[in-house]
């Protein structure tokens, strides 16, 4: 009961703070965020949404997204939702609005639209993202429940009882198809259910008995990429029905014409098609990591932080889905996730190469515990990114600890993630490989070590030059004096801290949570780009 209360509180704080129920037109969450939309942007007060303490950070995207962490999101958005329709069920009748209002909202609305975000090809990505966003938990859950039931096995405990456990792992699975497909028909504008549908043809079994390019087809053969170009063909054969088809026979020919041809173009290319494409992801996969696994590791940790912060990782979710589909597990997720692990060694480098500055020593002891889970906004965002030269060096850190893990691939031991989303030390319970759990988590585990380590040396002898050391490493906390003159704080503003990053979210600021796109979680499905470059190189 007490944990209710606490969510509710946080939905309650959160509300008024958004501009109300009324300045409210949608809500969603992914693994770690709230997403909003808003009628209006300029009725949110930015600081003080920052300064809850439940709020890690806040994210300006093509929605408004309040950075709460895993778990607690799920939890206090349905309490959300509840008070947002009370809250419209409870408001007074809206006065009529004028044309200036008109137009200080639209101007306000182009104010935050953001070209870098609006570009053909990220919005594609973001598409794509949001199909997988929803797939995450059930991942996560079959995931760990794979992992427990491979361990029982391995143990010979509980035998009448892991059979059931393989089945609810494998369920899902065998039909993430379907899902797939009714997600996609859903974000491309056309009727989920039609999606699924088309989709689902691809794991009937019955596809068996037909044979297309010479070849009988298997069934799931061309797995979510199948089903994700078979949905998106049934969106456009519906639209195109609907141009046509009188109203009085639209609910009956629709549906039919949309399902026949989509269909009829699933099996007799599409499957065919999308199959070839996974196997050579797999394959393509398995060969990078097995000849250059400490070279590709050490590329993909690295370069995966800037990824994220152009949305260009998006791209990388329905690989991860197609190898867990394959092999079930993804190779690429324990690499990627090293990124995760330099910046949490820049961080630290950075507390001790800074001891007089309080504020941002309060900061990373705050963001440190969600860093070591996974959840990076804070520390990129609130330490690395502002100052510059650390967010390179925590890169730097990435890099050494994907090119170790990428090295052990090369060597035939092999580690993978059965889900996306987690990273850190919250993926410690969905780990697979191909040479028993203990190894494949002492291999995981060493990485981290490595990036710490690697994020750490490289941003506490090269992550700061003379002029930035001096800048920051400073109190910026009231002197006592001020305190007992005026009676109370009154803080000393630092000098060269006066930026747009450093006022917003930057080393000045306590807020361990900043506003800022992006995660170190390699899995993270949020549309992320960056509002700034670093602000110190």
């Amino acid at each position: 009961m007490a944990t209710e209360d606490k969510n509710r509180a946080t939905a309650a704080a959160i509300l008024p703070l958004v501009g109300g129920a009324a300045n409210v037109s949608s809500i969603a969450h992914c693994m770690t965020r709230l997403r909003l939309g808003l009628h209006d942007r300029s009725l949110v007060d930015d600081e003080a949404l920052k300064a809850l303490p439940a709020v890690m950070g806040v994210v300006e995207d093509d929605t408004y997204q309040i950075v709460l962490g895993p778990g607690t999101v799920a939890r206090v958005t349905p309490e959300f939702e509840q008070l947002v329709e009370e809250g419209r069920e409870t408001a007074p009748p809206q006065a009529a609005v004028s044309s200036d209002d008109l137009a200080a909202q639209g101007a306000a609305i182009k104010a935050q639209q953001k070209a870098r975000n609006a570009t053909p090809f990220k919005l594609f990505l973001r598409k794509i993202a949001n199909i997988f966003v929803p797939l995450i938990p059930a991942l996560i859950g079959c995931g760990i429940i794979a992992g427990l039931n491979g361990l029982l096995v391995n143990l010979g405990w509980l035998p009448a009882v892991t059979p059931a456990l393989a089945a609810m792992a494998s369920g899902f699975m065998a039909l993430i198809a379907v899902f797939v497909g009714y997600n996609t028909a859903k974000e491309f504008g056309g009727t989920p259910i039609l999606g699924g549908a088309v989709a689902a043809i691809i794991v009937f079994p019955g596809v068996a008995n037909i044979d297309a390019f010479g070849q009988t087809l298997s069934p799931g053969q061309g797995g979510v990429l199948g089903a994700l170009g078979a949905a998106v063909l049934a969106v456009y054969v519906e639209k195109w029905c609907r141009r046509w088809v009188p109203e009085a026979l639209d609910v009956l020919v629709t549906p039919t014409l949309t399902v026949l041809i989509s269909g009829l173009a699933t099996i007799f290319g599409l499957m065919y098609v999308a199959g070839e494409i996974s196997s050579a992801i797999g394959t393509f996969a398995d060969w990078l990591l097995s000849n250059g696994g400490a070279g590709a590791g050490f590329v993909l940790g690295g370069l995966f932080l800037p990824l994220v912060m152009l949305g260009l990782h998006q791209a990388l979710i329905p690989i991860h889905t197609t190898l867990i589909e394959q092999q079930g597990y993804t190779v690429l997720l324990p690499i990627l996730a090293m990124a995760g692990a330099g910046q949490v060694g820049a961080a630290m480098a950075v507390y001790f190469r800074l001891p007089r500055n309080e504020s941002i020593r309060r900061t990373i002891k705050s963001a440190l515990p969600a860093g070591l889970l996974g959840v990076g906004e804070p520390l990129i965002y609130g330490v690395s990114l502002p100052l510059g030269r650390p967010f390179i060096t925590a890169c730097v850190g990435g890099a050494f600890g994907g090119g170790f893990v990428g090295l052990f691939n090369q060597l035939g031991d092999t580690v993978g993630s059965t889900a996306i989303g987690p990273s850190g030390w919250a993926l410690f319970p969905l780990l697979d490989g191909n040479h028993g759990l203990g190894s494949t988590i002492a291999i995981y585990g060493a990485g981290l070590l490595v990036g710490y380590v690697a994020g750490f040396l490289a941003t506490y002898f090269f992550g700061f030059s003379k002029d930035l050391l001096t800048e920051f490493n400073v109190s910026q906390d009231p002197a006592p004096s001020t305190v007992a003159a005026t009676g109370g704080p009154h803080p000393t503003p630092a000098t060269g801290t006066d930026t747009d990053a450093g006022r917003a979210n930057g080393p000045g600021s306590t807020d361990p949570g900043s506003t800022g796109p992006g995660s170190t979680d390699p899995g993270s499905t949020g549309p992320d780009s960056p509002e700034k470059a670093p602000a110190r190189v």
